[in-house]
């Protein structure tokens, strides 16, 4: 598990878009990066939406999604509610597995791998200076806004 003070991984994926967003290319600036397991849900909607209406009080902060959906399903999903940042696809959770959210689950008594609702802000310098695993969905603006003291 990534901690405050580790350098956060780097990435770089196609966003929904179809256009390549990489850690490197938000350099110098606060990063929300959080993951979601699958667009167009209930719990991932409202994290989603819950960031989107408090991004014009985080100043410069950067949010960013990333969940293993591909691209389309992931626009289908930023135009039916509004979504105005980048959505990225790990189709292959690499950038999962290197953030540790990438683990086995049970549901249903149906055992399987997949995302850990987890969400990071990464520091102008690109280290961790909050890991939130296991955030619920209605937390992760909370937790943002308090992390940046607005």
């Amino acid at each position: 598990m990534l901690a405050p003070g580790d350098s956060a991984p780097p990435f770089a994926l196609s966003d929904q878009h179809g256009t390549t967003l990489s850690l490197a290319d938000l350099a110098g600036r606060k990063v929300l990066v959080f993951f979601y397991p699958r667009a167009d849900t209930p719990g991932c909607t409202t994290q989603a939406c819950g960031l989107r209406d408090v991004a014009g009080r985080i100043g410069t902060t950067a949010i960013v999604g990333i969940s293993t959906d591909k691209p389309a399903k992931q626009l289908k999903w930023a135009i039916k509610h509004g979504i105005g940042y980048p959505l990225l696809a790990d189709v292959d959770h690499t950038v999962a597995e290197a953030y540790g959210v990438w683990v086995e689950k049970t549901m249903y008594g149906k055992v399987s791998m997949g995302t850990l609702r987890s969400a990071f802000l990464i520091d102008e310098h690109g280290r961790i200076a909050h890991a939130w695993y296991k955030i619920s969905p209605a937390d992760t603006p909370t937790n943002l806004l308090a992390a940046l003291g607005t």
